[in-house]
């Protein structure tokens, strides 16, 4: 008889993938590519590379539309969701 194991909770996530769970951009290449560019800043250090972990606490600066948000992580997820879930996800500051 066999037990299913549970995976540990994550304690980090990909930069991208979280700007694409939390509905900033709308496809995940477009985050990454944003990530790419340069224009993100992760606790006022600027990230270039999409793969950079980002943790529940870590302070976000990055350009959308024509604003420059500034966001604080609250939560981390396993995928996307509605718009509902991913404000769950971030507080504005």
């Amino acid at each position: 008889m066999t037990r299913a194991v549970q995976a540990p909770a994550a304690t980090s996530l990909r930069l991208d993938k979280w700007l694409w769970y939390a509905r900033f951009f709308k496809s995940r290449s477009r985050a990454t590519a944003a990530c790419g560019a340069g224009r993100i800043r992760v606790n006022r250090v600027l990230v270039d590379k999409a793969h950079h972990a980002v943790r529940p606490g870590d302070v976000l600066t990055f350009p959308h539309d024509d604003l420059v948000r500034v966001v604080r992580v609250r939560a981390l997820a396993s995928r996307r969701g509605p718009a509902a879930e991913a404000r769950a996800l971030y507080e504005e500051l």
